[in-house]
């Protein structure tokens, strides 16, 4: 509840604000300041237990070397745990008392946690030295009782164990977030390919078709220019329905929510197929509710699949679109019936659309069917439920 207080928070934010090297040296004037304090020096580390001796230069120069390396210990953490272990080996071995003697503490946290190269050997390293300054300062006459070396190995290896783990803490979150940025662009690349594929298909396959129609009227100029005035008509409409995709994607700019196609918009995608020489009937039932723009979109987005399929593969065929509104959702049926009698437009297909479709309504927790009819045509259905309108 403290770091959540906003001046707390102010200073936590200005304190990760200031570089690494002026952190570290705030630190490192920190413990030179406190650790030549009289009173501190009381709590300071001390494993010998030699009889105290007055500061002089040597014991000064040993707490200058406890404290003053820690300006390098995230950028050259080995060698500071060097510096600052010679001079706590110095202290120990001289019966110096100064509460400088913390920087070994924050040493070895700092090479568990930075040490990059040699970390093993950097460890079995430090434990050799300090068995070594362990057995010097039994020959020195160190009254302290034999279970305190063991104890006080246990507290310094406690603390590069902690920095280690701090260490695997980071390294792990690293991890989890390019993960997370990486499924993150794997959901937007499959997004924008889904949305292309929606735009794109419906009017290309309509405009492959109205093209192949024109084959078979070249006699009538009327019904060719007819034809030809439809394919500018849809092309026209593609190129808008693109730009305006390409500005949701953008992300230098509010998504224009309010172009985004919805349900009120299906006459439209009708009308286009019917030009196309498609026989398709709209019948609506009762008034639509409220949706939300994802819902209306992915409404829409099952109508036009619905009738881009219609046009791949039953060219000619009648078509129905049914939308039954009810009060807490919206049922959608896409219809062909019997076997194409408008021969040599099929138009391949990827099969993304289909999948793409029942993620789409499956996230709004709606359902989706899509299957052959027993007398050879196709049904595509879906409900869309009511949800929170944003």
């Amino acid at each position: 509840m403290l770091l959540r207080l906003p001046l707390v928070s102010k200073v936590r934010d200005r304190w990760r604000s200031l570089g690494v090297s002026v952190r570290d040296g705030a630190v490192a004037v920190l413990l030179v300041a406190l650790g030549f304090l009289p009173p501190l020096a009381e709590i300071g580390t001390r494993l010998g237990e030699l009889p105290i001796r007055p500061l002089d230069a040597l014991g000064i120069t040993s707490g200058l070397a406890m404290t003053v390396p820690l300006v390098l210990r995230r950028r050259r953490p080995a060698l500071t745990l060097a510096v600052v272990g010679a001079g706590f080996a110095v202290q120990e071995l001289r019966g110096y008392a100064t509460f400088a003697s913390v920087g070994l503490l924050v040493a070895l946290y700092s090479a568990g946690a930075y040490l990059v190269r040699f970390r093993w050997p950097v460890a079995a390293l430090a434990t050799l030295v300090y068995l070594l300054l362990a057995a010097g300062l039994v020959a020195a006459g160190s009254p302290a009782t034999p279970d305190a070396y063991p104890l006080f190995f246990v507290a310094l290896a406690s603390a590069w164990l902690v920095g280690a783990w701090i260490r695997d803490y980071r390294a792990s979150e690293v991890e989890r977030r390019r993960l997370a940025a990486q499924t993150a662009l794997v959901a937007e690349r499959e997004r924008i390919a889904r949305e292309l594929h929606d735009v794109v298909t419906h009017h290309v396959t309509a405009m492959v078709v109205q093209a192949g129609a024109a084959q078979f009227v070249a006699s009538s100029e009327e019904r060719v220019t007819a034809n030809l005035v439809a394919i500018g008509e849809t092309g026209r409409r593609a190129l808008g329905e693109l730009r305006d995709l390409l500005g949701v994607l953008d992300p230098e700019r509010r998504a224009p929510m309010d172009r985004l196609p919805t349900l009120a918009q299906v006459d439209g995608l009708v009308e286009q197929c019917r030009a196309a020489g498609q026989p398709v009937e709209l019948l609506t039932e009762g008034a639509q509710p409220e949706l939300g723009a994802g819902r209306e979109l992915a409404g829409y987005r099952v109508v036009q699949e619905g009738l881009t399929n219609a046009l791949k593969y039953a060219a000619g065929s009648r078509t129905v679109v049914r939308l039954g509104n009810r009060p807490d959702a919206v049922d959608i049926e896409v219809s062909t019936f019997g076997v194409p009698t408008f021969l040599g437009a099929g138009v391949g297909g990827s099969g993304r659309g289909l999948a793409g479709l029942r993620e789409r309504v499956e996230l709004f927790g709606g359902t989706f069917h899509a299957g052959p009819r027993p007398d050879g045509g196709f049904t595509l259905t879906a409900r869309i439920p009511v949800g929170e309108v944003q």
